[in-house]
This record gives C-alpha cells, structure tokens and sequence, in this order.
C-alpha cells in the first residue's frame, strides 16, 4: 500500500523584514493549530517575493512596497489585496550622528546630509521594499553619495544591519528587523517619524493559485486580516517593545495608496 499524505504546504513569499523580525514564527503555528495547514515561508525582498506570485511558485505574499503592489494589481498578477498592519521606517547610524541627520527637518533632509558630508550609508542594493523606499529619499534629498560612500550589500535587513554596524554607517531599516537586532549592533536611531517612513504591509494571493491552494491562502489571508492572526500580531513585541500595528477598523485597506486614518510618528 502507499503512503497517505496530506496536503501540500501552502507557500508564503515574504518580504525579509517580516521574517527577520519573528513576527511569523511566533504567529504562524497557532494558524497551522487552527487551520490543519502546513505553511512554508520564503523570505525574499518584496519584489522577489511578487516574482515568486507571478509565476506561482507561491499562493501569497506579504510584501510593504506599495509602488511595486500597484503595478502588481494593475497586470493583475495578484488578487485579493488587503493591508493589514504598518509600522515605520528608521535611519539609523552611529551614535555620533557625524551627518548631523538628528537636527533634519524630515527624512529627505537626513538623506541630504547624509548625502553631503563624509558619512557611509548601507543599502540593500536588492528588489526589496526598503531599497524601494530608499530610492524616494534619495530622490527627495536631490542627491546620492558618491559610490565610495554608497555600499550595497544584495542582502536582507538583518545582514546589512550588521555592516552598517561594523563600518559604523547609516542605513534605513524597517522598525520591527532593527529592534530585533538592536542588541547585538553599534547603532542608534537618529531619525524617526514623518509621513515619508511610514512602512504599510499587504497580503494577497497569486491569480494562478486555484483549488485548494487559492482556499488555503484566502484561508490565512483572512486570519491575518480579521481573524486571530490580527490579535497576535498586536500582541507581538520584539526587544519588549511592540512592533507593528493593525490595520485600524474602518481604513481603506484594499488599495496600495490606502493609508491608516491615524499615522502616529512610529509603531510604539
């Protein structure tokens, strides 16, 4: 006789700072309790993770770069779009702030500086929501450093932290990946709050998931958005502090330009 299996694992592609925090390792197996799924996480950034849906390797994804997510749902390669927790955007640095980014009126303005004194700034340099983010700023500030002073790692959130830190540079990090980290690296917030960091996450579904993975994706999408899964990610805290927030009850949610009625300057 063979052997009886069960279903096959329903593939999540996530962006690396969701991964990086522990907010899905912490949530995920009470869903797999309740739900008798199997969940398998791929952690990529947010434009591998829309690669992944688009070709249907994965049945959702959670991704935080709304440009990237508008384009997504205009080709119509994803469907059932929904926010469903924010936080913020950080620049974080050196404790000596040699760019003098504290006293910046918003975040272009730290990017300015950034840009035009002899500090080392970190990027992901990858297809990531925070590279994406990182490419607005640059944009708003008018100007880049120049390359001997703009390292790109090709790495997740938890890995260019650690350079950032051991060259004693800048880089943007998203809230929760930082205060995972903070612990263990040389570096201080020294930018925060403003409408410009602001940091949104989405869940949706690929549009070749059918059958049962398309039920069991809209199964986990509608715990993550209405089910238990918004408690837990409320409750969840990262270096005791709490990370994220919940989409709040009655914000537009179902479009990448939807913004939470109330924005407070971070996610504490």
């Amino acid at each position: 006789m063979g052997c009886r299996t069960g279903p096959p694992p329903l593939r999540v592609a996530t962006t690396t700072s969701v991964e990086n925090s522990g907010l899905l390792t912490a949530i995920l197996p009470a869903f797999e309790r309740e739900s008798g799924l199997t969940v398998e996480v791929l952690p990529v950034g947010s434009g591998q993770a829309l690669n992944l849906i688009r070709r249907g390797d994965a049945s959702v994804g959670i991704t935080h770069d709304p440009p990237a997510e508008a384009a997504a749902l205009k080709s119509g390669d994803i469907a059932a779009y929904r926010k469903f927790m924010f936080n913020d955007f950080l620049i974080v640095g050196p404790a000596s702030d040699p760019a003098g980014i504290r006293g910046a009126t918003d975040a272009g303005n730290a990017f300015h500086r950034i840009a035009t004194e002899q500090a080392v700034f970190v990027s992901r340099g990858d297809a990531s929501g925070t590279y994406s983010r990182e490419q607005e700023l640059w944009t708003a500030a008018g100007q880049k450093p120049p390359a001997t002073r703009l390292l790109e790692t090709g790495q997740g959130m938890g890995a260019t932290l650690r350079v950032a830190s051991e060259r004693d540079a800048y880089t943007l990090t998203d809230r929760a990946t930082f205060e995972q980290f903070r612990s263990r690296l040389r570096l201080a917030v020294i930018h925060e709050g403003g409408p410009e960091l602001l940091n949104t996450y989405s869940v949706f579904l690929s549009v070749r998931a059918s059958g049962a993975p398309r039920d069991a994706g809209m199964r986990l999408a509608d715990w993550l958005t209405d089910g238990n899964g918004r408690m837990l990610i409320d409750g969840f805290v990262s270096n005791n502090q709490p990370v994220f927030r919940i989409w709040p009850a009655g914000s537009p949610a179902t479009q990448p330009s939807d913004l939470p009625i109330v924005q407070p300057a971070h996610a504490r």
